[in-house]
């Protein structure tokens, strides 16, 4: 028989083993509203930045655009971080609350 060293090895019992220091895993409420926030005014800027585009309201078909991109920008890491913070609410491998920065 083989001699295999397990000293190197990972398995599921090592995982499992109890460290020195306990990760918080709190959610935090002013982070998620803020993607929230960043999330609901990225769509509306974008939404309602096409209508002005196609509309010509409040201006010429530039304003529209404008608008659009700066929904687009708000809605970038709004929609990121609230992805964020529901798979880490649900509980899926890889994702916490830990991975959410600090305002």
């Amino acid at each position: 028989m083989a001699y295999v060293d397990h000293a190197f090895s990972i398995t599921d019992e090592d995982m499992m083993v109890e460290t020195s220091y306990t990760m918080n895993n709190k959610a935090p409420i002013k982070e998620i509203a803020l993607a929230v926030s960043l999330l609901v005014f990225g769509t509306l800027g974008i939404i309602i930045g096409i209508f002005m585009a196609i509309n010509h309201i409040g201006g010429d078909r530039a304003h529209g655009v404008f608008f659009a991109i700066l929904g687009s920008i708000l809605f970038i890491p709004g929609f990121y971080y609230t992805r964020i913070a529901y798979y880490a609410y649900k509980g899926y491998k890889g994702f916490s609350f830990s991975n959410i920065p600090a305002v």
